[in-house]
């Protein structure tokens, strides 16, 4: 399957008269995007805002962040089962809006939703402070439930995303990257001496609220399958996660997984990237072991000599990712995990709920218990009415000065799964 994703550099975004790029920069028009966002009769208002690098913003509660794109050539379309009709993606031609996305907020869950801090030393913990965020502060009906609210902010920002994408339809990317793989015929013929490597990525299914979805397909409701890494590309992934900001895999992150990225750069050169393998995180000791073992199956009927492991969530989901381990070192293919740790505040506390000998490679993104200080900003984005509850902050979160003193997981972005600041620097 092989994929051409273009990338058009977005300098600057405005609101105009009329929605358009043109030299660089992003025009939105507020009374069309308005429209496409209140299609939905759950959501009563929207106002948007324009957040960029190094202005003392902070948006808050974060839901998700979207990175806009079009699909050019090629079966499918963008968030298939979502927006686009169901229909396998991942080849063709696609184009994405580089430099700036889509930032969902609102009241939506009230105690998991996250910050973004556009400056000081929240910025340094998310990369989407890097970005110019277009941010849509979506208030819902009276004696809305919270799942419908988080279903049609969800829905809302997607579509907003698939508006502004479309945008980019016609235009030259400034730059074509092309991805690749190979059948598993062809990979053994062309790349006999390289050894066979796989991504196995375990999404978020825990329940109400923390949901991943799959073509459409809410994940709890799915076997571990394999996909090419290039439909997770064109938003066959996406997020509907209401865990911890930092431990939440946001849709641009699925977009943008850097585990793919990095895999496809060392492609043909030291591995053969032959798959990605997705699994989810369960509630039940036999759900789990179902999934372990399909998982661990598909890696042997593969032949794979090596797999990348990631985790989204934290507690719980450390018991699927220790039998995922365990049961695929067991039949022979050595096993990388890529986690964050919860080590408590002073760094002392046992980091994963679970442990196994055989989890003797790990890749931390950090310890989200770590305290840190944000400085009170001069501006606003959503609201502040539930600093003090969000996951990672407390009663005294507030301080005299408007400072925060909260734990590093309130950080939208700021130690996620996929590793993404980590190994997007490398």
């Amino acid at each position: 399957m092989k994929l051409e994703m273009g990338h058009i550099n977005i300098k600057d975004v405005q609101f105009g008269s009329e929605s358009k790029i043109a030299d660089g920069v992003l025009y939105v028009s507020e009374d069309a995007l308005r429209q496409v966002v209140l299609e939905d009769e759950k959501l009563k208002s929207v106002s948007f805002d324009i957040a960029k690098p190094g202005e003392s913003v902070r948006i808050t509660p974060v839901k998700d962040v979207i990175e806009p794109r079009v699909k050019v050539e090629g079966p499918g379309g963008i968030f298939p089962g979502v927006i686009a009709k169901v229909g396998t993606v991942g080849s063709g031609k696609t184009h994405a809006l580089k430099g700036m996305a889509v930032v969902t907020a609102g009241k939506i869950v009230g105690f998991q939703e996250g910050i973004i801090d556009m400056t000081g030393p929240g910025a340094d913990y998310t990369p989407f402070s890097k970005l110019i965020n277009l941010v849509m502060v979506i208030e819902p009906i009276a004696d809305i439930k919270q799942h419908q609210y988080e279903k049609a902010v969800r829905l809302a920002g997607f579509r907003a995303a698939t508006y502004i994408g479309e945008l980019a339809r016609e235009l030259t990317p400034d730059e074509t990257h092309v991805y690749e793989t190979c059948t598993m015929k062809e990979g053994l013929e062309k790349y006999p001496e390289l050894p066979r490597v796989a991504y196995v990525q375990m999404l978020q299914s825990q329940g109400l609220l923390h949901d991943t979805y799959v073509y459409g397909v809410d994940a709890k409701q799915t076997l571990p399958t394999i996909l090419n890494p290039t439909e997770v590309m064109d938003g066959a992934i996406v997020s509907g996660n209401c865990v911890s900001a930092c431990d939440k895999n946001t849709t641009y992150h699925h977009l943008n997984n850097p585990v793919i990225t990095d895999l496809f750069a060392e492609h043909g050169k030291t591995i053969n990237f032959v798959c990605q393998i997705i699994t989810n995180e369960n509630v039940y000791l036999a759900d789990k072991e179902r999934s372990s073992d399909w998982t661990a199956k598909l890696c042997k009927m593969l032949d794979l000599d090596g797999i990348i492991l990631s985790q989204e969530g934290f507690g719980n989901p450390d018991t699927d990712l220790i039998m995922n381990c365990k049961k695929i070192e067991a039949q022979g293919v050595k096993t990388v995990i890529i986690t964050d740790e919860y080590a408590g505040r002073d760094g002392k506390s046992q980091s994963l709920a679970d442990a196994d000998a055989a989890a003797d490679a790990v890749v931390t993104g950090g310890n989200a218990n770590q305290v840190i200080i944000l400085p009170k900003l001069d501006k606003v984005i959503g609201t502040m009415d539930y600093i003090t509850k969000i996951a990672g902050a407390s009663d005294e979160t507030l301080r005299e000065d408007g400072s925060l003193e909260v734990e590093l997981q309130v950080i939208t972005g700021a130690t996620n799964e996929t590793g993404f600041n980590r190994l997007s620097a490398r």
